[in-house]
């Protein structure tokens, strides 16, 4: 990171989303939490005068400003529950006081002495509205597909002329045409986060990420099965839940070179078991937006395996730094895949990653675009 602003910006990333919390961030999938703390950082680094409004406080580099959860906190005290414990027994309970943290947020941000307000995170419908009485421009950046749910898919169109950052190009299928697109930036990892291993073991195919079925797993086990390789879970499943696929689909199934290895908190751990794997498999079945999986395999020099579908055609090479396989036909593409694997040279994955998906090419992006919004 080189380049400094002329003048140093202020910047407000607000992600009301009540998973930023230092007592809840390391205990659940998501990612952008993470993202959002590490753009926060390397912003700072730019020389930017960033202030991060979350709704608990978190470890940054950056001012952070919080709300006040002092009635959620009593809730939780009065349940003998933690936040997850309430999210679990009480989800209308939990959605209502995150709902009312989320607006306290988005209020102070549009308040605040800035230069520009950028909404980062999938709770952005409450900001929506009210981005108009903003004195600063505002941007906002949405995680999930923009058709993925009905609260989004109906309002997103009455202000598609507000500003928007896609995540790939494949995130704006479900946007109506006239969206205000002003960038398109793909996410980034630390270069020095995740490295490939000197001398990976090879000897298993990877599957990271949340266990539903979207995203595809059975049928990650049924090529893997079927093309006589092992094959490593790893992440969260919601058996606690009563996750019919979970019980019914995935867990028969281990076994017999199917391993579920739990849910991987360090990224020395995730490291290790994306560094060794041959390849790692990403048979996610909708349009996903990005997937963080596939540049930390690419970091850690590690071939990457999809659909064609979402994003993953924008971060594969394909026959270069992994495989694209046609959703219609997708455990005969993907054990044809599995056995071709030993072709790519996992030097090039990670120079693909060096090339495309660092943090520092992704902060200094948002710095260009908010130098652009405030002309």
């Amino acid at each position: 990171m080189t380049k400094k602003p002329k003048n140093k910006l202020r910047i407000g990333l607000v992600v009301p989303h009540i998973f930023l919390h230092r007592d809840i961030l390391p205990h659940v999938i998501f990612s952008p939490g993470h993202l959002a703390v590490a753009l926060a950082d390397g912003l700072q680094k730019l020389g930017a005068d960033v202030t991060l409004f979350t709704p608990g406080p978190v470890e940054t580099l950056a001012i952070n400003v919080t709300a006040d959860l002092g009635l959620f906190e009593q809730e939780l005290v009065g349940r003998g529950d933690s936040y997850l414990d309430l999210l679990k027994k009480h989800p209308f309970t939990f959605v209502t006081l995150a709902r009312q943290v989320q607006a306290e947020i988005i209020a102070k941000a549009y308040a605040a002495d800035l230069d520009i307000v950028h909404v980062y995170t999938n709770e952005e419908d409450t900001a929506l509205p009210f981005a108009k009485l903003s004195k600063n421009p505002v941007v906002f950046t949405h995680h999930d597909p923009f058709n993925f749910l009905v609260k989004y898919k109906n309002v997103f169109p009455k202000y598609a002329d507000l500003n928007w950052i896609s995540l790939s190009k494949a995130q704006r299928v479900g946007m109506p045409e006239n969206t205000n697109w002003v960038a398109n930036i793909y996410h980034g990892l630390e270069r020095t986060k995740l490295q490939p291993l000197v001398e990976p073991t090879k000897d298993y195919f990877a599957y990271l990420g949340r266990i539903i079925e979207t995203k595809g797993l059975h049928l990650a086990i049924e090529a893997a099965k079927k093309a006589g390789v092992t094959l490593k879970i790893a992440g969260k499943h919601y058996s606690g839940k009563k996750d019919v696929y979970w019980q019914n689909v995935i867990e028969p199934q281990l076994g017999n070179g199917v391993e579920y290895v739990g849910f991987l908190k360090t990224d020395a751990e995730k490291q290790t078991f994306l560094g060794n794997a041959k390849a790692l498999l990403v048979p996610s079945t909708f349009n996903e937006p990005f997937g963080m999986v596939s540049i930390e395999a690419l970091a850690c020099g590690t071939p990457v395996i999809g659909l064609d579908v979402g994003a993953t055609q924008e971060i594969v090479e394909d026959g270069k730094t992994g495989f694209i396989v046609g959703k219609g036909n997708a455990v005969k593409g993907l054990v044809k895949s599995i056995q071709q694997v030993d072709k790519l040279n996992r030097s090039g994955c990670r120079q693909s990653f060096e090339d495309c998906f660092t943090l520092d090419r992704m902060c200094q992006e948002h710095l260009n675009l908010y130098e652009q919004l405030i002309k």
